[in-house]
C-alpha cells in the first residue's frame, strides 16, 4: 500500500469535493508511482482540504491561480480535475500554457476520450485525457468488447446510482453527462449510433451503482457468435475490475435473438440480436461510501491512467 512518501511523480488535484478528496485518498493509499504534490480547492473549510492538510498533503484555496503560485507547481508533472465541466475549460487552458498533462474527470471533454481497458496506451502521448463519464467508464467497455467482434448498430445504456452519490458537480452536469457517454460510447466503444440514459434512485437504503447495457447487433448469430461475445465480456469485465474490484457481472450475459424492431436513433427498421449485460459496481469505500460505485469508478480509472501514462512517458519525478 503506498503512503505520501512512497510516490515519485507529483501530480495535483483541482477540486477538494468528494471525487477530488476520494481520489487524493487512493493516491496516497494505493500508488507506489504518484505523490501528492498540491490539493487545490475554493473552499478553505471544504473537508477535503482540511483532509490534505492532516495528511500534510501542500494545499491552496485560490483554484488553479493559488496553485500555479504554489512552489510545488514547477515539479508537478500531472494534474487532475475534478471540478465541473466549465471550469475546465480554463484549467486545461493554464495546464497546457505550463506544459502540464491534465487528466480531467469532468464531462468537458476537451481532449480525447479514455477508457483505460480500451484505449489508454493509444493516447498516452497526449496532453489533456478526457474521462468521459461513470456511466462511460462503467459500460463503455462492455460495448467495445462486443463491437471488436461483431458490428454494433445501436447501443443504450442505461446508469442508476443513488441520489446520494450524485453531489453538486454531477447534478450540474447532467446535460454533458448524457451527450459526452453518448458520444464516448460511439468514439471509443464501436457503437455506429447509442443513448445514454442517467437515472438517480432516492431509495434508502441507498443502491449500488447498476448498469446496463444494450447493444444491438444486425442478423443472427450462431451459438459460436454468441459463446464468443460472452467470452469477451467476461474478459474485459476481468479487466476493468483490476483497478475497480467492485465491478461485476450481475447475470450471465443475455441474448435475444429473431428481434424485429424500429430504432429511432437510426431512422430505420432493425431485424437482428440484441445483447443485455447487466452490472454492478460497488466503491471500494477508501473515502466515500461503497454505494458510490459511480464515484469511485471514475476516480480508479484517472488513478490507473495516470500511472500507464507515468510508466509509459518513464516519469521519475524530480
Amino acid at each position: 500500500m503506498g503512503d505520501i512518501e512512497s510516490g515519485t511523480v507529483p501530480v495535483a488535484i483541482l477540486g477538494s469535493g468528494n471525487i477530488g478528496t476520494d481520489l487524493m485518498v487512493k493516491i496516497m493509499r494505493l500508488s507506489s508511482r504518484l505523490k501528492m504534490a498540491a490539493m487545490v480547492g475554493i473552499d478553505a473549510d471544504s473537508d477535503g482540504l482540511s483532509r490534505a492538510k492532516r495528511l500534510k498533503v501542500p494545499t491552496t484555496d485560490k483554484g488553479i491561480d493559488g496553485l500555479v503560485r504554489m512552489p510545488e507547481f514547477d515539479g508537478i508533472r500531472c494534474i487532475f480535475d475534478a471540478t465541473s465541466a466549465k471550469a475546465h475549460q480554463r484549467h486545461a487552458a493554464v495546464a497546457a500554457d505550463h506544459g502540464k498533462v491534465m487528466i480531467d474527470l469532468t464531462p468537458a471533454a476537451v481532449g480525447p476520450y479514455v477508457v483505460p481497458p480500451v484505449n489508454l496506451d493509444t493516447l498516452s502521448d497526449n496532453e489533456n485525457v478526457n474521462m468521459v463519464t461513470c456511466g462511460g467508464q462503467a459500460t463503455i467497455p462492455i460495448v467495445a468488447a462486443v463491437s471488436r467482434l461483431a458490428p454494433v448498430v445501436y447501443a443504450e445504456i442505461v446508469a442508476s446510482i443513488s441520489s446520494r452519490s450524485a453531489g453538486p458537480g454531477t447534478r450540474a452536469n447532467i446535460d454533458e453527462f448524457t451527450a459526452t457517454t453518448t458520444a464516448a460510447i460511439c468514439e471509443v466503444g464501436g457503437a455506429q449510433q447509442a443513448k445514454a440514459i442517467i437515472v438517480l434512485n432516492p431509495a434508502d437504503p441507498p443502491i449500488i451503482m447498476r448498469d446496463t447495457v444494450f447493444c444491438l447487433l444486425e442478423g443472427q448469430l450462431s451459438a459460436a457468435d454468441m459463446d464468443a461475445i460472452t467470452a469477451s465480456v467476461t474478459q474485459m469485465v476481468a479487466a476493468v475490475a483490476e483497478y475497480v474490484p467492485g465491478y461485476v457481472l450481475k447475470h450471465d450475459v443475455q441474448f435475444e435473438r429473431f428481434i424485429d424492431i424500429t430504432v429511432p436513433a437510426l431512422g430505420r427498421h432493425v431485424t437482428g440480436t440484441r445483447v443485455v449485460v447487466l452490472l454492478e459496481v460497488r466503491g471500494a469505500a477508501h473515502y466515500l461510501p461503497d454505494y458510490a460505485g459511480n464515484l469511485d469508478i471514475m476516480t480508479s480509472a484517472a488513478l490507473r491512467t495516470a500511472e500507464r501514462i507515468s510508466q509509459l512517458r518513464g516519469w521519475s519525478g524530480r
